[in-house]
């Protein structure tokens, strides 16, 4: 079996969880703390398996998260206290 394949079986097996413990808070109500424990631990199972199958997903399939850059200039103000890069201070000068 490939990954996926596994990945997928085990998302079945946790949706099946998750039905059946849905099933049991109508039985038993949902105030306890010992069925509110278990729908935490089928939340945080169904988060984990989503993140694995992710990471499983080839790199050169995702595609890259995209950053904008604003054509506006930065504001000066920011590089007041700045060095410029290399050169050094500008009120003093190399030894």
């Amino acid at each position: 079996m490939s990954v996926y394949d596994e990945l997928t079986s085990v998302q079945r097996c946790l949706d099946d969880l998750y039905r059946s413990v849905g099933r049991l808070e109508q039985q038993m109500g949902s105030g306890g703390l010992d069925i509110r424990r278990v729908r935490t631990d089928a939340d945080h199972l169904r988060e984990s398996v989503a993140l694995l199958r992710e990471a499983a997903v080839p790199a050169s399939t995702r595609r890259p998260e995209l950053v904008t850059i604003s054509d506006t200039p930065y504001d000066n103000s920011l590089w007041t206290d700045s060095d410029d890069e290399g050169l050094g201070a500008r009120d003093r000068h190399a030894p």
